[in-house]
């Protein structure tokens, strides 16, 4: 929209640009710019006081204390006459003013007589807007009451400079936590290639040793690959402080699906895992489902869910189930479960054994903190 030169700074599009850096304009009412809108009323005895920001093509108001109207068009408003110089602009009868006999709410049913505006500059010099008073009856204003408004409009351009200080120091927060994600990905993706390495090395020196060596090694090789598995699948989250359980549990355990080649399903109630508990927990789960899809039979299912002490992980088959008189304390153990009762107890919980609830099969459960 055009508008005519005498209302347009000489250095608009430099303005225009310190107006958007402050990011205010239609932003949410504020108690601390209206309280100053309404001291300045007050101190002034006048129904109205705005403090306003000069807008492309409007005249938008932070604080409008006794009007309703939240912007008028530019084209209309004293406040962008006020931006033109840095000295306050005070008209103590707008009907007899050369400079504002023609505008439309001196001349119209509004019927503005007395504006008094300051203008909003920036410490580099750019006017944002103006803090007014406004009546309807034409009065005078004293040198003394022109300092007193300047002084209000001090105070509005503090709260501008503190609301900007606060939104670039956020910002900059912002920036580190991303860019700490970024490095904790790239640590991941490290380690997680380093694991695949020594796995493929283990599997590789697995192939030339001999009977006695050879299933050790490829035991090695599975849990350093399992630890690797852990870490590609935690390395997807974009918190590095806490991660969706369930989701993180779908995803390991359709990759555990696939390379065990037996259903895996994934159940429980929403929760967050802190990630300094994810490598073991994920260890477990693989630890559970593969002994499940080694010693037991049909679908596989992966539990989670919080309980009164804490978290409860269960790992269930549709095998043949557990002998009768099972003590997982007193049984003799294979090196898969003395791992998942370290890892267990690293977690400050423990493990139990016990029938499958749907009467077929066996269930092992983790409770942890």
């Amino acid at each position: 929209m055009a508008f005519p030169s005498a209302i347009i700074p000489a250095n608009e599009p430099q303005r225009m640009a310190a107006v958007r850096r402050y990011e205010i304009l239609d932003t949410p009412g504020d108690g601390s710019f209206d309280r100053v809108t309404a001291i300045a009323a007050r101190v002034f005895n006048v129904p109205i006081s705005i403090i306003s920001i000069v807008d492309n093509d409007r005249i938008w108001f932070k604080s409008h204390h006794g009007l309703d109207v939240p912007q008028i068009g530019r084209e209309a408003g004293l406040c962008a006459s006020a931006i033109l110089k840095n000295e306050p602009h005070i008209l103590s009868d707008a009907s007899k003013d050369i400079r504002s006999l023609a505008n439309p709410l001196v001349a119209g049913d509004f019927g503005l007589r007395f504006y008094a505006g300051v203008p909003l500059t920036t410490s580099d010099g750019y006017n944002l807007g103006t803090l007014c008073v406004i009546d309807k009856e034409p009065r005078p204003i004293t040198p003394e009451q022109i300092e007193d408004l300047k002084d209000l409009a001090a105070m509005v351009m503090d709260q501008l400079e503190f609301r900007l200080s606060a939104l670039r120091t956020l910002a900059k927060a912002d920036k580190a936590l991303e860019q700490a994600k970024l490095l904790a990905r790239e640590i991941d993706h490290r380690v997680m290639n380093s694991l695949q390495f020594v796995s493929a090395m283990l599997r590789l020196e697995g192939k030339g040793a001999g009977d006695t060596a050879s299933p050790h090694l490829e035991a090695a090789a599975s849990r350093v690959e399992a630890v690797a598995r852990v870490h590609r699948h935690f390395h997807l989250e974009d918190d590095i402080a806490q991660v969706a359980a369930l989701t993180y549990l779908g995803r390991l355990c359709e990759d555990l699906s696939g390379i065990l080649g037996v259903p895996v399903e994934v159940d429980g109630e929403h929760d967050f895992l802190p990630t300094t508990s994810i490598q073991s927990v994920g260890l477990i789960v693989n630890e559970l489902v593969t002994n499940a899809a080694k010693h037991g039979a049909g679908k596989i299912t992966v539990t989670y869910k919080p309980v009164e002490t804490g978290r409860e992980l269960t790992v269930c088959d549709q095998g043949e189930g557990l002998p009768i008189g099972f003590d997982l304390a007193r049984s003799r153990r294979g090196l898969g479960m003395k791992i998942v009762d370290v890892l267990a107890k690293q977690l400050g919980g423990a493990v139990a054994a016990r029938p499958n609830p749907s009467g077929t099969g066996a269930c092992f459960a983790v409770t942890f903190h």
